[in-house]
C-alpha cells in the first residue's frame, strides 16, 4: 500500500490556474475542484497510478469506492463533473492521448424542490427587521425585491443603485451584468438607510460599499454576518429558523413571483440565470395554480353555490 496523503500534483495546480485565469472561476469553485480532485489523486496514489494514466476502469472502481462511502448522488455528479474538466484539461494540453471520462456515466440525479418561504413569513420578517435597524430592513427589502444571490447582495457598490433608487445594477456570476427593478417597499427602506449610513462607521464616505464594515477584510458586509443576523431576526419574528437563509428568500422572490403569474422568462432574466431550465425548478407552484385556474375559468367547473 502506498503512502496516503500525496502532495498536491502539478497536474491539478496546472487545472486550478487555468480556472481562474481562463474561466474566472470562483475561490469557492476551486476549493471545491481542488478538494475533488485530491480525493480523486489520494485513492489513484493508494493503488500506484498517477491521475494521467488512470484508465476508465479506474476511475469507475473510485465512483464505486465513493458510492460506498456513503457519499450522496448529488455530490458523486459533482465528483464527476470535476473529473470531466480535469480530463478535459489535461487532453487539450497534450498531457494524455485519450480522455478516459469520455465514456463515463454520471449517476442519475433527481433534482430537490427548492425551499421557499410563504408570503406572510416574509412579511414577518420584514415587520422584525424595521424593529431592529434601517440596515438589515434595507437589506431585506433589497433582497425579496431583486432576488439576487447573497454574495450579490453584500457586495453591491454605492454606484449599484441607480438614479432615483428605482432599479439596482447587479453584477453576477461570470461577471455577468443585470439591471433589477425595485419596488416602493425596497426603495423607501433604502432612503432611511442612505440617510444613516454615512454614521454607520468611520469615513463611511470614503467606503465604496452600500453596506459598509469595518469587520471584514472586503469592507463591507460578509455572508456570515449576514446570515447570523437573519438567523436572530427569525426567532424574534416567530419563523422557523431552520427554514430561513438568504438563499430561501432568493428562492422565496422567484416561487412567489410565478404564483403571481409573472412569466419564465422574466423570472430567468431577474435571477440571472444563463438557461433557463435552470428557473424550471420554480414551476413546483405551478400545480397549484393552474388547480386555481381551472376551477375560476374552465367553462365546466361549477360549485354548490353556483349550481343552486
Amino acid at each position: 500500500m502506498k503512502e496516503n496523503n500525496p502532495a498536491i500534483s502539478p497536474e491539478i495546480e496546472a487545472f486550478l490556474e487555468m480556472q481562474a485565469a481562463e474561466c474566472g472561476a470562483a475561490r469557492n469553485t476551486l476549493e471545491a475542484y481542488r478538494r475533488d480532485l485530491e480525493i480523486l489523486n489520494d485513492f489513484l496514489h493508494q493503488k500506484g497510478i498517477s491521475l494521467k494514466d488512470a484508465s476508465i476502469q479506474d476511475l469507475r472502481e473510485y465512483l464505486a469506492f465513493i458510492t460506498n462511502q456513503g457519499y450522496a448522488v448529488k455530490t458523486q455528479s459533482r465528483r464527476i463533473s470535476s473529473m470531466r474538466e480535469f480530463y478535459r484539461f489535461l487532453y487539450s494540453e497534450n498531457q494524455i492521448t485519450k480522455n478516459p471520462t469520455d465514456y463515463l456515466q454520471s449517476p442519475k440525479t433527481q433534482k430537490p424542490l427548492p425551499k421557499y418561504l410563504s408570503e406572510d413569513d416574509i412579511t414577518a420578517l420584514i415587520n422584525a427587521a424595521e424593529a431592529t435597524g434601517p440596515e438589515l430592513r434595507a437589506l431585506l427589502e433589497v433582497l425579496y425585491a431583486s432576488g439576487m444571490r447573497v454574495s450579490e447582495l453584500v457586495g453591491l457598490p454605492m454606484e449599484a443603485v441607480m438614479r432615483e433608487k428605482k432599479h439596482i445594477y447587479i453584477m453576477g456570476k461570470g461577471n455577468k451584468e443585470r439591471i433589477v427593478p425595485l419596488n416602493e417597499k425596497a426603495q423607501g427602506a433604502l432612503d432611511c438607510w442612505l440617510a444613516v449610513r454615512p454614521n454607520t462607521i468611520p469615513r463611511a464616505d470614503k467606503n465604496k460599499w452600500l453596506f459598509p464594515s469595518t469587520k471584514s477584510k472586503q469592507g463591507h458586509l460578509t455572508r456570515g454576518a449576514f446570515f447570523k443576523e437573519l438567523k436572530k431576526l427569525a426567532d424574534s419574528a416567530g419563523v422557523k429558523s431552520s427554514s430561513v437563509s438568504p438563499h430561501v428568500f432568493r428562492h422565496s422572490f422567484a416561487s412567489h413571483l410565478i404564483a403571481h403569474d409573472a412569466d419564465l422568462r422574466s423570472v430567468q432574466k431577474l435571477l440571472g440565470h444563463s438557461d433557463i431550465t435552470t428557473t424550471e425548478i420554480y414551476t413546483h407552484i405551478l400545480p397549484d395554480r393552474l388547480k386555481k385556474v381551472i376551477e375560476n375559468s374552465h367553462p365546466l367547473a361549477y360549485n354548490s353555490d353556483k349550481d343552486k
